[in-house]
C-alpha cells in the first residue's frame, strides 16, 4: 500500500477499523453470525443490560448502512422488524472468530501487562 493510502479519507483500514472498532459493533455481528435471524429485542437480550436501546439502533443502523447485516420490516400492527447478517457480513465472521479466539487465548496476558503498567 502507497504511504499515501493511509490518509483518513483513502485509507481502507481506517475506514473498516472505525466501523468495526467501536464497542458494540463486533459484538452484534458476533451474535447475529451464530443466529439465524433476530429481532431488536433479542439482540438486546443476548448482548444484555450494558447497551442502551438508542446505543443498539445506532449501530444496527451503522452496520446496515455498511452493507453487514440486512433489515426486514414486516407490515404489521405492531411492525415486526428482523435483522440478519448479510453475504457480506458472513465473509467477516472467520476473521472475528479468529479474533474472538486470539482473544480467550491471551486475555489473562494481556490483563497482567496491564497491571503490570497501570493501564
Amino acid at each position: 500500500m502507497k504511504k499515501t493510502e493511509f490518509n483518513a479519507d483513502a485509507c481502507p483500514i481506517r475506514t473498516v477499523l472505525d466501523r468495526l472498532g467501536d464497542k458494540w459493533s463486533l459484538l452484534v455481528l458476533s451474535i447475529l453470525g451464530q443466529k439465524t435471524k433476530l429481532r431488536f429485542n433479542e439482540i438486546n437480550k443476548e448482548i444484555g443490560p450494558d447497551i442502551s436501546q438508542k446505543m443498539l439502533t445506532v449501530t444496527l443502523r451503522s452496520l446496515e448502512a455498511d452493507g453487514l447485516i440486512k433489515r426486514k420490516v414486516f407490515a404489521e400492527v405492531p411492525p415486526r422488524v428482523e435483522y440478519e447478517i448479510s453475504d457480506l457480513g458472513k465473509s467477516l465472521i472467520p476473521h472475528l472468530d479468529g479474533l474472538v479466539v486470539w482473544a480467550l487465548d491471551n486475555i489473562k496476558t494481556i490483563k497482567k501487562s496491564r497491571e503490570k503498567h497501570k493501564v
